[in-house]
């Protein structure tokens, strides 16, 4: 699975969110906690906004949060708003035939992990690890 830097920054924004207090987050303070270049987080923040995953309050008390808990919010619903859904897997020809079923099972494996963890697990396991914060 190849990610782009959009996704990536899509992750660190929206776990940067998971993890702030009650309350909106400066779409600065985001992308400067998160060394996201700034108008690429505007762009993505605008995007999960689109997608329901975040709201958005304008003004100088203003800025993001999750649209939902983080508990609620997995990996795979944000990589989906940036890449969209997976192609289906073309079928190897000849000899490498049997290669088609290990791509699809390896798209399985991928989804399950995703789908699987949230966002607050993201947030919990960096707060177990003193070396992420």
């Amino acid at each position: 699975m190849r990610i782009s830097a959009r996704t990536h920054y899509a992750l660190r924004a929206a776990v940067a969110l998971a993890a702030a207090p009650l309350g909106p987050v400066p779409a600065e303070k985001i992308a400067s906690s998160q060394d996201i270049p700034r108008r690429f987080c505007d762009n993505i923040l605008l995007q999960l906004r689109r997608a329901g995953l975040v709201r958005s309050q304008r003004g100088p008390d203003g800025g993001y949060w999750l649209a939902r808990p983080a508990e609620e919010i997995t990996l795979a619903d944000v990589i989906r708003v940036t890449e969209g859904i997976e192609e289906e897997i073309e079928r190897f020809p000849g000899v490498a035939g049997p290669l088609t079923d290990i791509w699809t099972a390896m798209r399985e494996h991928e989804h399950a992990l995703l789908t699987e963890v949230t966002l607050a697990d993201v947030v919990i396991t960096a707060a177990k690890d003193p070396a992420s914060g």
